[in-house]
Order: C-alpha cells, then sequence, then structure tokens
C-alpha cells in the first residue's frame, strides 16, 4: 500500500521509545492505523493533536505490519486546547471516530461531519453553535454504523439540546462502546460536565 492524502488525526498512543500508533481518517479509505517513526518527538508531538489536520503519507511493505507514516500538518487544533470546552468537544468527537469505525473503511460522510464539527468547535462564538453539529455527527455515526438514530429535535426549548445529548449517550453507550465504554465515554462525560456549566 502506497497513498497519499489529507487526513484528521483521531488519536495517538506511544508505541516503543519514540514512536506513536496514530489512528487518522481519511475520506477515501477510512480509518487507518499508522506507525510515526518519531511521533513523541518535539517535532512530531504538536502534529499528533487529536483533531489536527494533516497532509498523510502512508506507505506499507506488508498486509502483516502497520503503515509507515509521514505526517505534514495543515490545520492546528491546538490554540483550542487550552480552552475547557473545546478541548473535551474535540477530545470526545476524535474519540468516538477512533473507537468505533472500523479500519479502511471509507465513510465520507463522516469524515465531512468530523471535519465540519471541529471546525465549528473551533471557529463558533459559544457551544449553541456547534452542539447541535455534535449531535447530528453522533445520530450519523450510529446510523452508518448500522443502529439506526433519528436527528436532534428541532426545538425552542434551551434544554433540548441537552436532553438530546442525554439520549443519544445512552444509544452509544449501549450500541457502540459497549466493550470499551469505560475509555471512551470518560470523554463524553467530562464533555457533558462542561457543558452543564454554560446552560
Amino acid at each position: 500500500m502506497q497513498l497519499s492524502a489529507p487526513a484528521i488525526v483521531c488519536s495517538a498512543r506511544p508505541h516503543g521509545e519514540t514512536g506513536v500508533i496514530a489512528r487518522l481518517m481519511t475520506e477515501r479509505y477510512g480509518l487507518i492505523a499508522a506507525y510515526v517513526a518519531g511521533g513523541r518527538g518535539r517535532q512530531l508531538r504538536p502534529v499528533l493533536i487529536p483533531g489536527n489536520v494533516v497532509d498523510a503519507e502512508l506507505r506499507q511493505r506488508s498486509e502483516s505490519q502497520l503503515p509507515f507514516a509521514r505526517l505534514e500538518l495543515v490545520i492546528s487544533r491546538g490554540p483550542w486546547l487550552g480552552e475547557p470546552l473545546p478541548a473535551a468537544a474535540i477530545g470526545w468527537a476524535c474519540a468516538l471516530a477512533a473507537s468505533t469505525l472500523p479500519e479502511r473503511h471509507a465513510y465520507p460522510s463522516i469524515y465531512q461531519a468530523l471535519s465540519a464539527l471541529l471546525d465549528a468547535v473551533c471557529h463558533a462564538p459559544s457551544a449553541r453553535g456547534w452542539l447541535p453539529g455534535l449531535l447530528a455527527y453522533e445520530t450519523l455515526v450510529l446510523r452508518e454504523l448500522g443502529y439506526g438514530g433519528s436527528g436532534p429535535p428541532d426545538s425552542p426549548d434551551p434544554a433540548a439540546p441537552l436532553a438530546a445529548f442525554d439520549v443519544l449517550g445512552q444509544q452509544l453507550e449501549r450500541y457502540l462502546l459497549a466493550d470499551r465504554r469505560g475509555d471512551v465515554m470518560g470523554a463524553r462525560v467530562l464533555l457533558r460536565q462542561r457543558l452543564a456549566r454554560i446552560s
């Protein structure tokens, strides 16, 4: 395998002394796990922040090994990681993709929704500007993976988005994250706590 594509960094885990295994979401090829040599070094650590957009070059010598990735930063989400609410939203949105999507299955609609959501989180003046997008993204992930799901209710009640957030959380936990809810749902619980402070 040899390919080059824009990608969203969804997760990065240390591997060995200096390397990282990154899970990269691409529009055309889906989610791909790849080894990034020197990923824990000073130059690449800021590139491997979940939510960042990178240009990825991936090479794989055989089916039995992970592809090697060379990454170049295109868009950094670093400036928003100092803000608790945007940081929690970015972390959860990326963790959901990294932990639920099967490897190398293209989901262009999920890629586009995640990309738009991350842009909204970073540029909307408040969570009210991106929370509907987050609910739509979660619903889309459920639907694309075969668990149905209807869009968030269109209600003037300011509490409606948080109520929809809670209902979707139960569905995600039951259908997609039953085996790993502790690790991944912790990111969503943190986001819920921070959203409650602004409601």
